[in-house]
């Protein structure tokens, strides 16, 4: 007997905050593959293991950076927010110091204040860090739905 269950893929998102800069800029990757453009570095979580380990993961082999997780932020789940496939996305802030370097599939990597983030965001980026930034200035969290 086969089965037709078809689930959505677990991801991981990591907002990584630079500590040791004026106005704590974030890093975003310039990604390598379709879809093309600006990412929040992430990826996907491999089976066995725990979406913390993943996020870490994620960020050094995306950024070269050796980040400390902080708070799980949101979950994102919209079946439409990665044209690939139905992606839920466990949203992770976390800090790091240092310089980001590219790495994985990765072209290029930014340092970004709240007021510079690129247009061309790639998935539901947008979004995400349109929420992040709320919290951020003003420790709101939004609502979801």
């Amino acid at each position: 007997m086969t089965s037709n269950y078809r689930n959505p893929a677990p991801t991981v998102d990591i907002i990584i905050e630079l500590i040791d800069r004026p106005h704590r800029p974030i890093v975003l990757i310039q990604r390598h593959n379709i879809p093309l453009g600006w990412a929040i570095p992430g990826g996907f979580v491999d089976y066995g293991e725990a979406v913390e380990v993943a996020a870490i993961r994620e960020a050094a082999e995306e950024t070269g950076l050796q980040v400390q997780l902080i708070e799980q932020f949101l979950v994102y789940s919209d079946p439409s927010r990665d044209p690939r496939q139905h992606t839920i996305s466990i949203v992770f802030l976390a800090t790091a110091t240092g310089e980001p370097v590219a790495g994985d599939d990765a072209k290029g990597v930014g340092i970004f204040e709240s007021w510079r983030v690129p247009h061309d965001l790639c998935f539901d980026h947008d979004r995400i860090l349109r929420d992040y930034w709320h919290y951020r200035h003003y420790g709101i969290r939004p609502r979801l739905g």
